[in-house]
């Protein structure tokens, strides 16, 4: 069983709010405030189409002046809040757009005109419109949920179904793709009155964020000593999740601080080091760069008697456990090369992939594992959102 806890602390001299989801007294993600006053990230625009760059099929979108976002055009229609008769995007017109990815390094935030409602249960997407269902379902419950949500399908728009949707009824499910869909018609209908560089809907709290995207079959407890964080989740709950109402909790201990309790501040210095030690002695060394991340498998202080191939078999069971750990932790995203200890025999290369497929599986962000090269580095892809937790940290 996991817990929530949210909490403030000092980094860098700054005061910033953290999420850290915590199971079997061990840190498995942490999420920090943006240093910015606000976070964009799910947030709806009129946006001012700056300019048009045939190369790269995009175009460059003004949310507010001087905050610019890039809008990729060969997947999505343009949604413009004025109807044109060609459909062809050109600098000056108004456009709705959300984003969907925060700026990573020196890149501008991440557009879509596929709108997308986030919910417990479902996601409606306003493009996109197709069913589909996440991938950690097993083969009942995506008949049972199909059979739920098909029928109430319309041709407008889209819908995913979320892994928590395992464990919600039907009505709950049935009344959230109501919400959902109010979102939706009420963005369609105020855009035709507002004018350019208006806000539509912004996003929840990255803390709200957190409580709404957290698995409730492993939830336990969500835990603040933040009480006006504690009176806004209380009433978020009781208004979209009330079955978890009754897991909040305040905490008031003063002489034990909830980052001191969880040991928060460790699990951040640990997450800023290249080097990660093993059970065994073996370590990992874990590098971002611009391009990709870097992990390196290294045998370390092992001083195991075995056959030299099980000793590296062992170690790189063991890093491929913590190296999953490490990028859900770390939320390192994108293209990750990983050089494992060479393996001789094809039954442990082989072992060795299935054995990571599985601890990547428990990863909620997509991430998956590509293949072994023949120089034996895999590849894995994880999905990217938010900055890493490193460019957090450091206010990149």
């Amino acid at each position: 069983m996991s817990k929530l806890i949210i909490t403030k602390m000092q980094i860098h001299s700054q005061e910033r709010t953290v999420t850290a989801l915590v199971e079997e007294g061990k840190v498995l993600e942490l999420r920090l405030s943006s240093l910015e006053q606000e976070a964009l990230l799910g947030s709806i625009y009129i946006g001012k189409v700056k300019n048009v760059s045939p190369n790269l099929d995009a175009a460059f979108v003004e949310l507010s002046p001087g905050v610019t976002g890039y809008l990729p055009l060969s997947k999505e229609l343009p949604y413009f809040t004025n109807p044109k008769k060609d459909n062809i995007v050109k600098a000056g017109d108004e456009v709705l757009v959300q984003v969907n990815r925060e700026p990573l390094k020196s890149k501008a935030y991440n557009l879509t005109s596929n709108l997308s409602f986030t919910g417990k249960y479902l996601v409606l997407t306003s493009q996109r419109c197709q069913f589909s269902l996440s991938s950690k379902l097993n083969g009942e419950d995506r008949e049972r949920l199909r059979k739920w949500l098909v029928p109430c399908m319309e041709t407008e728009f889209g819908l995913i179904v979320r892994t928590n949707s395992k464990e919600a009824e039907k009505q709950e499910i049935l009344a959230e793709l109501e919400y959902l869909k109010k979102r939706w018609r009420r963005v369609i209908d105020i855009c035709k009155g507002r004018t350019c560089y208006s806000l539509l809907e912004k996003a929840s709290p990255f803390y709200i964020q957190a409580v709404r995207d957290v698995y409730g079959g492993t939830l336990e407890e969500i835990v603040t000593d933040i009480s006006s964080i504690f009176t806004e989740l209380r009433e978020y709950l009781a208004e979209y999740q009330k079955e978890d109402t009754e897991k909040l909790r305040l905490y008031e201990d003063r002489l034990l601080s909830l980052n001191k309790l969880y040991s928060l501040e460790r699990a951040l210095d640990h997450a800023a080091k290249e080097k990660v030690w093993l059970p065994s002695g073996g370590f990992l060394m874990i590098q971002q760069t611009e391009a990709f991340v870097a992990v390196d498998v290294n045998t370390g202080k092992y001083t195991g008697k075995k056959k030299q191939q099980e000793t590296y078999r062992k170690i790189n069971l063991e890093a491929a456990r913590e190296i999953a750990a490490q990028l859900r932790l770390r939320n390192l995203s994108g293209i990750i090369l990983i050089d494992f200890i060479n393996l001789e025999r094809k039954e442990h290369q082989e072992e060795l992939l299935n054995v990571f497929k599985k601890y990547l599986r428990r990863d909620p962000v997509h991430t998956v594992l590509v293949d072994m090269t023949k120089l034996n580095i895999v590849e894995v892809t994880r999905k990217k959102v938010r900055k890493s937790l490193a460019e957090e940290i450091g206010g990149k």
